[in-house]
């Protein structure tokens, strides 16, 4: 990966250790600077990244800084390495007694290819829209998996759960399971597991590129993280500590996600919704039409489910269709309504085979919490079939029918 501009380096009036380690991985050109003149620099400098030495400054210091650093497009990434005070959402917390230099330039390289991958998009979307961190909300763009089984399990559940999706898990064997199924935005491990567990689940998050980037925080563990895992961190099990170290790299993480559905929807003429994954209301009404217009032609099966989640938590809705858009088979095709529900075709499909899919998609969405209400997204679902004088309006009808009908 190219750098795409100068890392810009604040502190006070002497240099910073972490500065050698960025000549050491010839990551040129640094930029130093002093506090009292960062936020002048970041205009002057345009850096690609700054890291930054908050021992010695203020949190209002620290808050003008982040302040102009999250008006900059593209994504500009701000650092902060042993950060002693509270930080604002967009300060990635950086520790160096858990491990280094190695670990400040990987987490670094992971932050560039944020801003890499956010150029790409802003270059490509036409007409041009506006689109930044500032936009990716936890509480409704993000899962954080929750591991654990002791005592500190419920109150960080509750914690995290008022910041952000949660879904927990209280052993290694059904997290992985959720890693599969699921758009995992963070890992917090919580106790309840031997050293040797948590060194083997490392190792493989290590080992797959599809985890090898996700925040991973460790709580009370006398691990050294000695883990190709950029975004690792080891923090106490203080809750409050907890959530404000996993907070920052998580929402990056869920912008990266959003960033990345952005480019699948451009590649699709626009025909996909870049929140959800599944296609447009427009495109869903066409294809729909289509495909009972093909069967109707060739013969087969076609039958239709409708997942109708809580109207008064969307979030359930979301993780729902980002649920399904991942699981679904690649000849199906669904829609985020606007009623809180998610209806999905599955094409080549008699209702029985429907009924059996739906259900385990269903199954999958069971474990995710939302806020403080804990509400939970399991969808109520109902299915249809495709009868020879259907068109798409009476199929749909129907559908709402049977909805109805399971609802009283």
């Amino acid at each position: 990966m190219s750098q795409q501009g100068p890392i810009l380096v604040v502190s006070t009036a002497r240099r910073p250790s972490f500065a050698a380690t960025l000549d050491l991985a010839r990551l040129f050109p640094v930029v130093e600077t002093e506090w009292a003149d960062a936020v002048r620099a970041v205009e002057q400098v345009q850096p690609a990244a700054v890291l930054a030495d908050t021992s010695d400054t203020d949190e209002a210091g620290l808050a003008e800084l982040a302040a102009r650093v999250a008006a900059r497009q593209p994504y500009l990434p701000l650092i902060s390495v042993d950060p002693q005070l509270p930080h604002p959402d967009n300060v990635i917390p950086f520790f160096h007694t858990q491990g280094g230099s190695d670990r400040l330039v990987a987490r670094l390289r992971a932050a560039l290819r944020v801003r890499s991958l956010h150029a790409t998009v802003m270059r490509r979307l036409v007409p041009a829209t506006p689109m930044a961190l500032s936009h990716i909300d936890p509480a409704r763009d993000a899962t954080v998996l929750l591991i654990g089984r002791g005592g500190a399990y419920p109150t960080l559940s509750v914690a995290l759960g008022e910041r952000t999706g949660v879904v927990g898990a209280l052993s290694i064997e059904a997290a992985a399971k959720h890693l599969n199924v699921r758009d995992i935005d963070g890992i917090v491990l919580g106790e309840g597991f031997s050293p040797r567990v948590i060194d083997a689940f490392l190792t493989v998050l290590t080992e797959d590129a599809r985890f090898r980037s996700l925040p991973v925080i460790l709580t009370a563990v006398d691990l050294a993280p000695a883990y190709d895992l950029p975004n690792l961190e080891v923090v106490s099990d203080a809750t409050a500590q907890v959530v404000a170290t996993a907070l920052p790299l998580i929402r990056q993480h869920a912008f990266e996600a959003h960033l990345s559905r952005t480019l699948k929807a451009i590649d699709a003429d626009g025909l996909i919704d870049a929140r959800t994954g599944l296609l447009t209301r427009d495109a869903f009404e066409r294809d729909f039409a289509s495909a009972i217009y093909q069967t109707q032609q060739r013969g087969g099966g076609l039958s239709v489910a409708r997942f109708a989640f809580d109207p008064e938590h969307p979030r359930a809705q979301f993780d729902g269709a980002r649920i399904i858009s991942r699981l679904m088979r690649q000849m199906d095709f669904g829609v985020a309504q606007e009623d809180g529900s998610v209806v999905v075709v599955f094409a080549e499909t008699d209702l029985k085979t429907a009924h059996t899919i739906a259900r385990r998609l269903s199954s999958v969405m069971r474990h995710t919490s939302h806020g403080q209400r804990d509400a939970r997204s399991e969808p109520a679902v109902t299915v249809a079939t495709l009868l020879p004088n259907d068109s798409a309006k009476s199929l749909r009808s129907r559908l709402q029918e049977e909805a109805h009908r399971a609802a009283s």
